[in-house]
């Protein structure tokens, strides 16, 4: 049975995220050293110091969440000697997580990777201003119910499914009060919980077409090589390397949905057993785990995640 290697997206971040790493691994502070370099920016520092109200802007905590992933991949590389490509039959992310997903398949050299997701950030941001859009997620509701009740809540706004997270746990965006009625509604169908969640923007949703275009910019100034291991896009659900149907897939991939659900199936359907999460935090092996059948799943984010790694691969 196959390997994927998974990347997150963002939420994972956290005050302190890296620094074991760094202090543990000359090839980890390599990468953070590279990304600051990039970035003109001491983007470690504040991974490392806080505060975390500003590691959680969306234009600092998109390149922060790449530079643990990458930090790992160069470790477990130069540590052991380890190739990607004899490893894995896939590599996919969710939202940003694909950018670390290509840069780890050396589709992105590493500091293009954090340039463009810099810019990303701050292209989301000023998309819609603070307070006009929202985020919600709706737990114990099944994909086409969420999609319904986002449509019923629209009533002339934007409102849609965001990300298919799997297991009955589904993420709408769009107009705050679009969203407010949804949450409403979705109580009225069964949803166990839902909430708004604490985002500065409406991702992957139209609202974001703004920094689509902005994105199709920066990505037609940017080499994208063919990965050495395919991507399995967010979009599309299915398999990917050819170097500009990823970049188109990139641009759109800002007003459309995360398909993590069924990215998962179609990796299942292709023979993958086993997935390895790169980076900070243990969200999408959650995902996996609701969504795949008997899944074999391992975490690297610290040295001793690595380690272990390393004796299995």
């Amino acid at each position: 049975m196959s390997r994927a290697f998974i990347f997150p997206g963002q939420g994972s971040q956290a005050v302190g995220m890296g620094r074991e790493l760094g202090e543990a691994f000359a090839s980890a502070r390599e990468v953070f050293q590279e990304i600051d370099d990039a970035l003109g920016q001491k983007l470690s520092k504040l991974m490392w110091d806080g505060p975390q109200e500003d590691l959680t802007l969306t234009e600092n905590a998109q390149p922060a969440i790449m530079a643990v992933s990458l930090a790992v991949m160069r470790t477990l590389e130069k540590e052991g000697g380890f190739k990607l490509a004899d490893k894995a039959a896939f590599v996919a992310g969710h939202s940003l997580g694909e950018y670390s997903a290509l840069a780890a398949a050396g589709s992105f050299t590493i500091s293009d990777a954090a340039r463009l997701l810099k810019r990303r950030g701050l292209a989301m941001q000023r998309a819609v201003p603070v307070g006009v859009g929202a985020m919600a997620a709706l737990l114990g509701v099944e994909f086409d119910a969420a999609s319904e009740i986002a449509k019923e809540a629209a009533q002339g706004e934007v409102c849609e499914a965001a990300n298919d997270n799997g297991g009955g746990q589904v993420v709408i965006s769009g107009m705050k009060a679009a969203v407010e009625r949804a949450i409403e509604i979705a109580k009225t169908r069964g949803a166990k919980r839902s909430m708004l969640l604490p985002v500065s923007a409406p991702f992957h949703c139209a609202l974001m077409q703004p920094a689509a275009d902005e994105m199709a910019d920066a990505l037609a100034q940017v080499e994208i090589k063919a990965p050495s291991v395919p991507l399995v896009a967010n979009v599309t659900a299915s398999r990917v390397a050819d170097p500009a149907t990823i970049r188109d897939l990139l641009v759109r991939q800002v007003t459309g949905m995360v398909r993590w659900r069924e990215s998962v199936l179609y990796m299942e359907s292709q023979g993958v057993s086993r997935y390895v999460e790169v980076g900070a935090g243990k969200a999408l092996s959650g995902m996996v785990k609701r969504i795949a059948q008997e899944p074999e799943i391992s975490a690297a984010g610290t040295p001793a995640d690595v380690e272990a790694l390393l004796k299995t691969l």
